[in-house]
């Protein structure tokens, strides 16, 4: 009797830890996008001044078109007048139209896409060739960042530079191993830069 028991409880063990790590596979699965999510928000392109958008709205020509971001941040857009694009990433911008365009055209499928990058301002500075600012009209990491400053000095503590970014009235810092990157190790730190970010190599 007791080795039936036994029987019965182990059949109830081994069912109920098929749940137990199927709910483990699945909060481990929810962990791992929502870390993602946070990088991609993090790393994202933001929108400035003078950067070539093209929006479109799926089965609407009409409301499909590129636009140039203003001076101060904004855009105009069909139906829903002027819209804050600056300081914003792409998918930050399509939700914002999205509730915009939902009172005029019924669940609107939007796309923006940042055709054209005018006004990336970075600056390098510390034990560098070429200290200084500058201004490009792409997208720019890091590596290439410090290529503009054609690359490292002497004596340059190249495992401690650091990428500095003021966000929402702080200031956050990237550590930069450039020992690690060169032999395509830890990736991942070679980040895009964001207007205004300041990379300090000691």
């Amino acid at each position: 009797m007791l080795r039936n028991k036994m029987v019965h409880f182990n059949k109830r063990w081994k069912k109920g830890s098929g749940w137990l790590a199927l709910l483990f596979f699945f909060c481990l699965g929810m962990n791992v996008a929502l870390a993602q999510d946070v990088k991609e928000e993090l790393f994202a392109y933001r929108i400035g001044p003078e950067d070539l958008l093209e929006i479109s709205v799926w089965e609407d020509e009409r409301l499909t078109k590129e636009v140039l971001v203003r001076p101060d941040g904004l855009i105009s857009f069909p139906l829903i007048g002027e819209v804050r694009a600056g300081g914003r990433t792409a998918s930050e911008l399509t939700e914002a139209i999205v509730e915009l365009l939902t009172p005029f055209v019924p669940e609107p499928s939007v796309l923006v896409s940042i055709k054209e990058v005018n006004t990336l301002e970075v600056y390098v500075i510390g034990k560098v060739i070429e200290a200084g600012v500058y201004v490009v009209g792409h997208e720019l990491d890091v590596l290439q960042a410090l290529a503009l400053a054609k690359g490292l000095a002497p004596f340059a503590a190249e495992n401690k530079i650091k990428v500095l970014r003021r966000e929402g009235g702080g200031q956050k810092v990237f550590p930069f191993r450039y020992g690690d990157v060169k032999i395509g190790k830890n990736l991942e730190q070679n980040i895009m830069l964001q207007r205004g970010d300041t990379v300090i190599v000691p």
